[in-house]
C-alpha cells in the first residue's frame, strides 16, 4: 500500500486537512502505509492513546509517537498549523518569510514562526542524495550588501558560496549550493567532490582554485571569462541561478544572517529542483519520507545572541 496522496490545490488542501483528526490520520497513513509495525518487537496489533497521540503495541506495550522522526516531533503547535506551513513553503513560488508566515497564520511570536520555518527547511536536505552528473557548470559567488574595499574574490564582509548546476541543453537541471570558507583549491575541490560524480565534465572559469579537478577525476573544461558580459554567456546556467538566488533572498527575506545562510541555500535548492512538481514536495517538507528532527530553539538562537547584527544585508528587517 502506498502513502496517501497529496493535495494539488488550495481547495483540496482545505478540504483534506480541515481538522486535527484529519491531519493525524494523514500522518499515520504516511508513517505506516501498510499498517502499524512495532519497531521493538515487530507486532502488528496496537491501540490508540488518544490523549497523547501515541500508538501502543499490544504485544510489548511499546509506545510510538506519530510525529517521532519528523520535524513536528514534540511540538505543541497544532498539526493543522504545521501542515499549512509545509504547504506554503512547498508550493509558494517566491517562498515564505517568517514575517509573512506570522501574519498569515496569526502567530503572536515572531520567533515561533522563525523556528517553525527553519524546522521545515531541515526536512529539505536529503541525506545521501545523488550527486550531479553529465555536464555541470560550477562557479562561486558572494552574498552580502555593498561594502567599501575589495570587490569580487577576497571581498570583505561577505559570505562565499559555491554553486553547481547540471546542463540539460538550453535548460538547467539540478542545482547544489554551499557556503565555503574560501575559493582555494582545497575548498572548491571538496565542494565538487561532494556534489558531482567523478568522470563528469565540469565547466568553470579560469580561476586557479579549480586546478585540482583533473587530478580529482573530473573532465575539467575551464574557460577564461574576461568581462562580466562574457561570463554570463560562458556559464549561463549557474549565473542565472546566482541571480535568481540573490533576488529571492532580497525580495522574499530582505536579507538573511550569515549564521543561517546555508539553511536558505538549502531551501532555494529544494525549491529549484522541484520547481515542476511543488505539490509533491509537501510530504517531504513535513519530514514524512525520512527522519528529520530540525534545529532546536537553542540551536537557532544560541549563537545568534552573541552575534547580533551579523546580517548579510545592512540594517535588515526581520524577514528571515
Amino acid at each position: 500500500m502506498s502513502r496517501p496522496d497529496f493535495p494539488r490545490t488550495v481547495l483540496e488542501f482545505q478540504q483534506q486537512f480541515s481538522t486535527e483528526a484529519a491531519c493525524l490520520k494523514y500522518l499515520v497513513e504516511s508513517r505506516w502505509p501498510d499498517g502499524f509495525v512495532c519497531p521493538r518487537c515487530g507486532g502488528r496489533e496496537s491501540y490508540w492513546i488518544w490523549t497523547r497521540n501515541l500508538i501502543q503495541c499490544k504485544q510489548c506495550a511499546y509506545q510510538a509517537s506519530v510525529t517521532a522522526g519528523t520535524v513536528l516531533h514534540r511540538s505543541k503547535m497544532p498539526l493543522r498549523l504545521w501542515f499549512y506551513a509545509a504547504w506554503l513553503v512547498a508550493t509558494q513560488t517566491p517562498g515564505m518569510s517568517a514575517v509573512q508566515f506570522q501574519r498569515q497564520v496569526g502567530l503572536k511570536n515572531y520567533e515561533t514562526a522563525f523556528q517553525m520555518l527553519h524546522k521545515l527547511r531541515a526536512a529539505m536536505v536529503k541525506e545521501g542524495r545523488e550527486r550531479l552528473t553529465g555536464v555541470v557548470e560550477v562557479d562561486e559567488s558572494y552574498i552580502g550588501g555593498k561594502q567599501h574595499g575589495t570587490t569580487g574574490r577576497g571581498a570583505g564582509g561577505k559570505v562565499t558560496i559555491a554553486g553547481a548546476v547540471e546542463v540539460r541543453g538550453e535548460y538547467a537541471g539540478r542545482v547544489r549550493l554551499r557556503v565555503i570558507p574560501n575559493t582555494g583549491i582545497a575548498s572548491l575541490t571538496a565542494f565538487v567532490k561532494a556534489n558531482i560524480e567523478e568522470g563528469s565534465t565540469v565547466r568553470t572559469d579560469g580561476w586557479v582554485g579549480y586546478n585540482g579537478l583533473r587530478a580529482a577525476g573530473y573532465k575539467h573544461r575551464p574557460v577564461v571569462e574576461g568581462t562580466a558580459e562574457r561570463a554570463s554567456k560562458v556559464l549561463p546556467h549557474i549565473h542565472r541561478v546566482f541571480s535568481n538566488l540573490k533576488t529571492w533572498l532580497m525580495g522574499t527575506h530582505h536579507g538573511v544572517s550569515h549564521q543561517h545562510l546555508q539553511a536558505y541555500l538549502n531551501e532555494f535548492t529544494f525549491r529549484f529542483n522541484r520547481r515542476k512538481t511543488p505539490m509533491a514536495a509537501f510530504q517531504t517538507v513535513l519530514g514524512l519520507t525520512a527522519q528529520r528532527y530540525g534545529p532546536t530553539y537553542e540551536g537557532l538562537y544560541g549563537i545568534a545572541k552573541t552575534r547580533a547584527g551579523a546580517w548579510v544585508h545592512p540594517n535588515p528587517p526581520k524577514g528571515g
